[in-house]
């Protein structure tokens, strides 16, 4: 596309963005840009101002909010006709109202609280509103039925854009389901999966204590498998099946929570090889990573018993609750009876609010700012506690610290709270009667001040350079 008529940008006054925009407005009153014309993709225009690709989208936001262009997902940005312009202004300034200060986060709250990581606002928050003002105004799905699998196919192809770059083997859109966030994923693979009056389910001796949760709504028994620096311990998997009904493993190669260890391609492989001989289903909760994959899933590893589950949780917005399960081919109707029987579908609205922002090219630039801002945060902490026996990842929003000699992860943690932090000990993680180490999870809070979580960890670091001096009596 000609973008002569972009060539004053350099000469406005004010931040680019603005100035672009404006230039857009004049392009438009000139009728160098008439309704319905296309404008060029974000990176194309950005490559030919010689400006940053957030500078474009931030203008192109800018002007889709107040109703002078329109993004149509999966085909582009436009300019709008004057009657949606005046529609778009009312529904973005009807969210902004409702919208205000109860969403925004304290900076130096009383309390530090790192109990679960805690996302910052890079501007997706701005995207999603717009976005639901555009669901809000035209609504695909209606608001009047049942959700039903036909109308969710386009958000479940955005999904499919979402993932790419996951490893996942063969898939297409048919192979998803859309969740209320990572847990009901998990609890709807476990539903498709159990049967019989004692299942039992597998995980990592510390894990994700949803597991255990939706396991014992299932009325399931979790057995604990004892797990070294790569994961799982395939013998004992093995030795477990002989014994019982193992029906499925759940587990988190890629980011394990809490430890943030990750199983390589050769264990995963070990194990696969178990699941196949005792005839066990493996589902991988990849919630947590943000990063790239690192190695392939185990639906792709294999393909007739993996299942992958994820969400935008940690990447965008825990607040949305949308998640999303890929099942293997042949339980693809198995895992489809479970949420429709469950609950018929997600909300009708919500569906279309997935389908925009999992294929609008904003969603995935945020995400990347969101894991750089945590990167900081995990590089703050590392710089205070690095000194003692620290396990962390710039791509991951948490760090594993066992402590050192002379603290219990419980007494840390109340000695902890005593300075006004919150973590949580590894007891969180654990089962009900199982040992745990003495070690603590520390979640990144990237909605406090910089500074002020930095103070909170050189507090946790004067307490671990001092260790309390009691002896039982």
């Amino acid at each position: 596309m000609n973008t002569i008529w972009l060539s004053s940008i350099e000469n406005r006054e004010g931040p680019k963005y603005k100035a672009l925009a404006e230039a857009i407005r004049h392009a438009i009153r000139d009728k160098a840009l008439i309704v319905g014309q296309k404008l060029p993709p974000v990176r194309d225009l950005a490559w030919d101002l010689k400006i940053t690709p957030g500078t474009v989208a931030r203008a192109y936001t800018l002007l889709t909010d107040e109703g002078t262009l329109e993004a149509a997902v999966g085909r582009g940005t436009f300019v709008a006709p004057a009657k949606a312009k005046t529609e778009s202004v009312v529904a973005a300034d009807h969210i902004t109202d409702n919208v205000t200060h109860s969403d925004t986060a304290e900076e130096r709250p009383d309390v530090v609280r790192l109990t679960s990581p805690q996302l910052p606002d890079v501007g997706q928050r701005a995207l999603i509103q717009r976005l639901m003002g555009q669901v809000a105004a035209n609504p695909r799905s209606g608001v009047m039925h049942y959700p039903n699998r036909t109308k969710f196919q386009p958000a479940r192809e955005a999904t499919l854009h979402w993932l790419q770059g996951t490893p996942l083997g063969a898939i297409d859109e048919q192979d998803i389901v859309l969740s209320h966030g990572g847990q009901n994923g998990v609890s709807l693979a476990l539903q498709s999966i159990l049967s019989g009056p004692t299942p039992v389910i597998l995980v990592e001796e510390l894990s994700y204590s949803g597991f255990r949760r939706a396991a014992a709504l299932l009325r399931a028994e979790v057995i604990a498998v004892p797990m070294d620096a790569h994961g799982m311990n395939p013998e004992a998997i093995a030795a477990i099946a002989k014994s019982h009904d193992v029906q499925a493993i759940c587990t988190s190669p890629e980011v394990h929570n809490p430890t943030g260890l990750f199983t390589p391609v050769e264990r995963r492989e070990e194990i696969v090889e178990v699941a196949r001989a005792h005839d066990i289903q493996i589902i991988e909760d990849d919630c947590y990573r943000m990063g790239a994959s690192r190695a392939p899933s185990y639906r792709m590893l294999a393909p007739e018993r993996g299942w992958y589950v994820s969400s935008i949780s940690k990447t965008l917005t825990p607040a949305l609750r949308i998640g999303f399960v890929v099942a293997p081919k042949p339980s693809v109707p198995a895992l489809r009876r479970s949420a429709e029987h469950g609950f018929f579908g997600l909300a009708t609205p919500l569906a279309d609010l997935a389908e925009r922002l999992l294929a609008d090219p904003q969603a995935a630039e945020y995400a990347t700012k969101v894991n750089e801002v945590f990167g900081k945060y995990v590089q703050t902490c590392v710089n205070a506690l690095g000194c003692y026996d620290l396990t962390w990842n710039e791509d991951v929003p948490f760090v594993w610290l066992k402590l050192p000699e002379g603290w219990r992860a419980s007494a840390f943690c109340q000695a902890a709270e005593s300075e006004k932090v919150q973590i949580r000990p590894a007891e969180d993680f654990a089962g009900r009667d199982a040992r745990a180490p003495h070690a603590v999870r520390i979640a990144i809070n990237a909605q406090i001040a910089h500074d002020h979580f930095e103070s909170a960890m050189l507090r946790l670091r004067n307490l671990l350079d001092s260790p309390p001096e009691r002896i039982s009596v």
